[in-house]
């Protein structure tokens, strides 16, 4: 992860070793080498995703026009808040890996998981949810895209959904590979460490809107950012919302700056004729940058 970076880009080399630095462990050893195991660990995925993808941002602004709005999904906000001058990037590093320990210290580990429902309706989802829940929590997390949403709650919850969602009509339940329940009510506590943490940094006005998964609208002020990444904790990722909302706000081309395409995939299910690019690897990086007169 992010290691055709720093190997063709000065800027990103010197963004990693800064990161190492902030955090006090070798962060960019574990994106380059691994093991996988531990680049798992969300205390170190978070901090790792947001390092590459504003690696990405900065070597992009060197010679692409900045964003007219940014938008991130879940920890990718964080990445965002940077591009738009929000957020510091030593602040942002050492905030994001609390908030990977604050989410997994939140509830133990195995007890919490998420799986994607394919080919189902959020409003039915939610419903389904609501019907199985009786006094543990399973929720909709992510409403990525028209027919794709993700559930997160209790391991059992989860389980004792899927079956109920499949007979309402779901196509598919994928689980997902991933260490803690997000964006649903167990991660209230998570939600109230990072309000404290939050409040001891310093955040700026955004120089362009920031659409918000928590409101799924933009912003610009420091402190409806604040409260925006208090409340995304715990909340749904309204991410289909937001971009249809940059859409009709006059957003027709959209970069996903940052590892993998998942989220120009969505970007085109969810908007017909949107244009996608994708600036998250140095071939990538480098097929966008405007030849040499």
């Amino acid at each position: 992860m992010g290691l055709d970076l720093a190997e063709k880009h000065p800027l990103a080399r010197e963004l990693f070793a800064r990161a190492d630095q902030v955090l006090g462990f070798p962060l960019s050893r574990i994106c380059f080498s691994g093991p996988k195991e531990e680049l798992q660990r969300t205390a170190v995925t978070q901090p790792a995703l947001l390092t590459c993808s504003v690696a990405a941002a900065r070597i992009l602004a060197e010679f692409h026009p900045a964003p007219a709005a940014v938008a991130g999904h879940s920890l990718g906000e964080y990445s965002a808040l940077v591009a738009a001058g929000s957020l510091a990037f030593d602040e942002a590093v050492h905030l994001v890996h609390m908030r990977g320990r604050f989410m997994q210290e939140a509830v133990p580990e195995g007890e919490g998981t998420m799986t994607a429902v394919l080919g189902l309706d959020a409003a039915v989802v939610s419903r389904v949810c609501r019907n199985v829940a009786g006094e543990r929590v399973v929720q909709a997390a992510n409403l990525n895209a028209p027919g794709q949403v993700v559930i997160s709650g209790h391991a059992d919850a989860v389980q004792r959904a899927v079956p109920a969602l499949k007979e309402a009509g779901a196509r598919r339940a994928v689980p997902l590979g991933v260490s803690a329940p997000f964006h649903c009510a167990l991660m209230e506590p998570a939600a109230r460490r990072l309000e404290k943490a939050l409040g001891e940094v310093h955040l700026s006005d955004a120089r362009m809107p920031v659409w918000t998964n928590v409101d799924a609208r933009p912003v610009t002020s420091a402190s409806e950012i604040r409260a925006a990444l208090v409340r995304q904790v715990a909340s749904p990722v309204r991410w289909e919302e937001s971009m249809r909302g940059m859409a009709e706000a006059g957003h027709s081309e959209f970069l996903e700056v940052g590892p993998g395409t998942v989220l120009a995939g969505l970007v085109r299910r969810n908007l017909k004729g949107a244009r996608t690019r994708e600036a998250g690897t140095a071939a990538a990086l480098a097929a966008l940058k405007p030849p040499t007169p």
